[in-house]
């Protein structure tokens, strides 16, 4: 494992914290002073932080965090704006988000002390399941798009200003319920298996319709249920036994295709 990733897993400090501490001459292997971020551990050897022995995790842990709406997903922001890290306690700064919730929306995220379980989570075809309300009614056309996936050339209606992406490839919703359905506004519960960026917002823009609230409320066999806004929890048994399961079939997958 690179030597900044290693130390952001297995310590409260964040990556670039670790790069900082690396480069100005804070961290040893044995008993050499390593400036490189990017060295490769390996296994048996020894990394000291100011002096201090990094013990290497294991096994992992996740929680669920309510996100409420009006944080960042991210360590810092440029725009000086709240991320969820000034919310979160201490002890789960160093943790690594799986996916994106935006600014403006709210919800189930999970956050993990290892980079393998979140890259799994990311990668899978788990359905997320959102609350969501639009301005509007749903239309026949809409539906036919839930059902049967929509291409954009031009997605740029409903996501971020800053925003590289232009076009969109949606495929069909996983399942959806139209929760209520009026001129004024509509309720549905959607349950996607991507985690594009605003795929959401941009889907129901594309037919003219604004997103007025958007909350994630299950990530697969995970639910938010009445966990507070802005509070954390962890993994219950049952959790984390599932996603042992899960980890296991994705490693099994993993070595198959490496052998095709």
């Amino acid at each position: 494992m690179r030597l900044n990733k290693f130390i952001s897993h297995n310590t409260p400090y964040s990556r670039r914290e670790a790069d900082r501490l690396i480069q100005e001459g804070f961290v040893k292997i044995g008993n050499k002073v390593v400036t490189e971020p990017f060295y490769d551990v390996q296994p048996g050897e020894r990394v000291f932080v100011k002096g201090k022995p990094v013990k290497q995790k294991r096994g992992y842990t996740v929680i669920v965090y309510n996100k409420p709406k009006g944080e960042l997903v991210a360590k810092k922001d440029d725009r000086g704006r709240k991320t969820i890290y000034q919310s979160l306690p201490a002890k789960f700064r160093h943790f690594i988000p799986v996916g994106r919730l935006d600014f403006a929306s709210e919800g189930l995220l999970l956050l993990t002390d290892s980079p393998k379980v979140a890259q799994a989570l990311m990668e899978s075809d788990l359905p997320r399941v959102y609350n969501v309300k639009i301005k509007g009614e749903v239309t026949p056309e809409m539906e036919a798009a839930m059902m049967e996936g929509l291409e954009l050339e031009d997605a740029k209606a409903g996501g971020h200003e800053r925003s590289d992406i232009t076009s969109m490839k949606f495929a069909p919703f996983y399942a959806y319920r139209i929760d209520k359905n009026a001129p004024t506004y509509s309720k549905l519960k959607v349950a996607l298996t991507e985690g594009k960026n605003r795929e959401i917002r941009r889907f129901f823009a594309h037919f003219g319709k604004d997103v007025v609230d958007l909350k994630r409320v299950q990530y697969g066999w995970i639910e938010l249920n009445a966990l507070p806004t802005g509070k954390t929890r962890y993994l219950s048994k049952k959790e984390y036994a599932k996603l042992h399961e899960f980890l296991k079939e994705a490693d099994a997958k993993d070595k198959t295709k490496d052998k095709s």
